[in-house]
């Protein structure tokens, strides 16, 4: 695919994708929509990827939505009338312009394969805000701003944001974050739970790396794969014997494939070198990713 909205960086195995519209503050449009989520669907394939930095060019992560363009600027079709029934098939072309696109872009998020980190530069207001929630971690720079400012305008929280903020900062906060769309600086962020670090400017990037490093190097990509989805998804579950199912086949099929490694490594006291990859997952994984969803990770009150 070639990219108008976003650029990718391979190094060392991390893909860095920048969200590119300089001059537009990276301001998101129905084209970045399509391209992030192609990035993150594609990277399951992509044995070379172990893991996923996003981020904004120059001085800003993302601006928000683009509210210059021409008709509905959300790209959605006004001639429709959509209820609650017609959502029932997300995949039904029919109301492929009434979803809602930073959504599109957080399932895909949601579903990745691989860890993704946010690298939140600059400002980070609207669904520059709100795609970070479903990234696994979330590093902001001591210059960065974030908010929730949908209110301002009249509009609501999009991009599955209503699932994943109060599992983040509780419900009482979330209310507070999206109803007085206030704009919070880095340290505010990090007090109320919105990120998970604040880093110098210059570190900003080089931390990620770290952080992805510390997840990614020397792992197994289909344990972490397995992981990542058991920490998003078993905590909804009714019962802990619902997860324990999930546990169970994983740590079979991993048992028998890179976890001899990873056993016979520790043993020998050398690093392991594992065979597994992401793009080949266990039978059951493709079945268990069609039913019902998931948590995103620690829930914190306020």
């Amino acid at each position: 695919m070639e990219f108008q909205t976003i650029r990718h960086d391979v190094s060392d195995g991390i893909l860095t994708i920048t969200l590119s519209r300089p001059e537009q503050l990276n301001a998101f449009t129905v084209t970045m929509a399509e391209e992030l989520q192609h990035s993150f669907r594609a990277v399951n394939d992509d044995d070379a990827i172990r893991a996923v930095i996003v981020t904004g060019a120059d001085r800003a992560f993302c601006a928000g939505m683009d509210l210059r363009g021409e008709g509905n600027v959300f790209g959605l079709d006004e001639n429709l009338t959509p209820g609650l029934s017609d959502m029932a098939d997300l995949d039904n072309p029919a109301i492929a312009a009434v979803r809602d696109a930073g959504g599109r872009v957080t399932l895909a998020i949601h579903d990745c394969r691989k860890p993704v980190i946010a690298a939140i530069n600059g400002a980070a207001v609207g669904i520059g805000a709100t795609m970070t929630l479903a990234m696994d971690r979330r590093l902001m720079s001591k210059s960065a701003r974030i908010g929730l400012v949908f209110g301002r305008i009249g509009i609501v929280p999009e991009a599955c944001s209503t699932w994943y903020l109060p599992r983040l900062v509780g419900p009482s906060a979330a209310i507070n974050l999206v109803l007085g769309a206030d704009i919070l600086d880095a340290e505010a962020a990090l007090v109320m739970g919105l990120v998970d670090e604040v880093q110098p400017d210059d570190d900003l990037l080089a931390q990620a790396i770290r952080v992805a490093d510390s997840w990614t190097r020397n792992r197994s990509p289909v344990a972490i794969a397995l992981t990542r989805q058991m920490v998003r998804r078993n905590g909804s579950l009714s019962h802990p014997s619902d997860a324990h199912r999930i546990d169970s086949l994983a740590m079979f099929w991993t048992s028998i494939g890179d976890g001899k490694e990873g056993v016979s490594a520790f043993l020998e006291k050398r690093k392991p070198h594992f065979r597994g990859r992401a793009s080949a997952m266990p039978d059951f994984y493709d079945d268990w990713m069609h039913g019902p969803g998931p948590l995103p990770g620690p829930t914190t009150s306020e």
